[in-house]
């Protein structure tokens, strides 16, 4: 169908071969002027000449021209090297090869309305030169000058690369606000922006490529390369993130010194050191668990006495 991106099937001469008849043409052109054969059949030929060598066109390793004939699609030509095609197509180049878009950091709200910063960094190539030339408008976007080739590619890639980033802004934004950039205490297992990064690339990358397909552009690869709260809250998230901290090492400690305690208390009994009530017992776990659990290096105090009996 025409609305489909497919090779072209018409007429290519390999360009050595074309230039060696355009040269041949130009000297009989060039013979019968000057010997006053036929000037108007040499005119003729002269402006033929003229126009058919500019049908030459040259294609790069992963570089494609979309070829027009008085606006009718004809194809997309792809073949690499030099060759001669028909002079009254417009050919417009296209780049295939792959390309990196370091987007800038926005201010967004996770899924529990925390302003965070986010930012990506995406490949991204074309895959469909119809739909990348024809399905959006990007002649206009790129204002392109068909006379200067060079530039008119890089103001069409331009163009390109200025839809990829208003639709990344636009997914990132979508992806960012369904989850929440950390966890709570009590929510562990939900997937955050944080802990989650693999999942959250993997969703970010297929969202991209559902808003690009309709231009032709394929995401290679898509991840969050910043996230961090945004400057108003940061401080208070990172007091929480430091209490939720301090909590965690407490609870691995007291569960660590409660084990102590046990194995000392068995140890005792088991081996016969000495014999403990259950008020000797409930001195000596107090004791070992200040011992174990305080922040400061604890002072040793001597007994002479006769504590235990």
């Amino acid at each position: 169908m025409e609305n489909k991106d497919f090779e072209y099937k018409g007429l290519k001469v390999n360009g050595f071969v074309a230039l060696f008849v355009i040269l041949a043409w130009f000297a009989a052109t060039g013979y019968l002027l000057v010997s006053g054969i036929s000037e108007p059949v040499g005119a003729i030929m002269m402006v033929i000449g003229i126009i058919c060598a500019t049908g030459f066109v040259m294609n790069e390793p992963n570089q494609s021209k979309a070829l027009l004939f008085f606006g009718k699609y004809c194809g997309s030509f792809r073949q690499t090297g030099w060759y001669w095609l028909n002079p009254l197509l417009t050919k417009k180049p296209v780049s295939l090869r792959a390309r990196n878009l370091n987007g800038e950091t926005i201010k967004v709200n996770d899924k529990n309305g925390n302003p965070i910063l986010i930012g990506l960094v995406l490949v991204w190539k074309v895959s469909d030169v119809y739909k990348a030339l024809f399905e959006i408008d990007s002649a206009t976007m790129a204002a392109e000058n068909t006379r200067q080739t060079v530039n008119s590619l890089a103001k069409r890639m331009a163009a390109f690369e200025n839809f990829v980033m208003v639709q990344s802004d636009a997914a990132l934004r979508q992806v960012a606000g369904q989850y929440a950039y950390d966890s709570l205490g009590e929510e562990k297992e939900e997937l955050t922006l944080r802990a989650g990064s693999d999942e959250i690339n993997t969703q970010l990358e297929e969202k991209l490529n559902q808003r690009l397909a309709m231009a032709g552009i394929e995401v290679v690869e898509a991840r969050i390369n910043y996230l961090a709260y945004a400057p108003e809250i940061a401080a208070v998230m990172l007091r929480r993130q430091q209490a939720e901290a301090i909590i965690s090492a407490r609870e691995k400690i007291v569960e660590g010194a409660v084990s102590m305690v046990k194995i000392a208390l068995d140890k005792l009994s088991e081996q016969d050191v000495l014999e403990l009530d259950d008020e000797k017992k409930a001195a000596m776990v107090t004791n070992l668990l200040v011992v174990l659990c305080g922040d400061e290096q604890a002072q040793p105090v001597v007994n002479t006495g006769t504590l235990y009996k």
